[in-house]
């Protein structure tokens, strides 16, 4: 059941991926709405998928590589459809979505065989820790997405080429607005999500920070983020600045999951 349903998220993630890439082309209505049910099919095919694993292992299935790939494209998904919906800005979804693809089909090109889960995980502190860590990278993918999108109209303006994608794309305002929530919503989950890893590490190994290479990367995108919310709220960093600022911190995220063998950077 959990293959059936995974493979099904990624059939449907592929064909919300072709649609939302087409729609750059060519404006189509009906693929439009398209492209957003069957990406909503593939996001409640991949929760289930997700439960059915979590019911069947007693656990979250967070504590590998394989899983922790899939669930973060589960909370890209999950973010795309609460901004997507909220500032109706479906032009996001072909520069979003895509990568929710690739981290699923990533994640089926690796093994993991169901364990026991190891005494270090077993603790409440941990999942409340992962849950936190996976809504704030999720938050801060949507913002990455906007910032290209941002940086793209931006050009387009400068060059006074007023083509049929500038058309398509929101406006400025309204993406530095929606960049400007990715970011107030995202870290402040990320700084509750290192305190709760800090509590987590203390009751399993003694020690609130050890600066192992988990607890380092995630200070590094803390003092990232809170560069930016800072620049933002204090000397009005807006436009192309924080549009590379908020790239540049997600390609460390990126970075510093991909680079763990474990499934949760701190």
């Amino acid at each position: 059941m959990t293959h059936l349903f995974f493979f099904l998220t990624v059939a449907l993630y592929g064909c919300a991926t072709t649609a939302y890439l087409f729609c750059l082309v060519r404006t189509v209505p009906f693929l439009t709405r398209w492209a957003g049910r069957l990406l909503a099919a593939g996001f409640t095919a991949h929760l289930l998928s997700t439960i059915h694993l979590a019911v069947k292992m007693h656990y979250l299935p967070l504590t590998n590589m394989q899983e922790s790939l899939s669930f973060f494209s589960l909370s890209i998904v999950g973010a795309f459809i609460f901004f997507e919906r909220r500032y109706k800005v479906t032009m996001l979804g072909s520069f979003v979505v895509p990568v929710a693809l690739m981290m699923l089909v990533a994640s089926s090109s690796l093994h993991a065989e169901m364990r026991l889960l190891p005494p270090l995980l077993q603790s409440n502190w941990f999942w409340f820790h992962a849950l936190l860590a996976f809504a704030s990278y999720a938050c801060f993918t949507i913002a990455a997405g906007v910032a290209v999108m941002y940086l793209i109209q931006r050009y387009f303006l400068k060059t006074k080429h007023f083509g049929a994608l500038f058309q398509k794309l929101p406006s400025l305002d309204t993406m530095d607005e929606i960049s400007y929530r990715c970011l107030a919503v995202g870290f402040p989950l990320l700084t509750v999500a290192i305190i709760s890893g800090a509590i987590w590490s203390e009751q399993a190994m003694g020690s609130y920070w050890v600066w192992d290479r988990k607890q380092t990367w995630s200070l590094i995108i803390w003092f990232i983020y809170a560069a930016l919310l800072h620049g933002r709220l204090t000397i009005g960093w807006r436009g192309k600045r924080a549009a590379i600022l908020s790239i540049v911190g997600f390609i460390v995220v990126l970075f510093t999951f991909l680079s763990m063998k474990h499934s949760i950077t701190w």
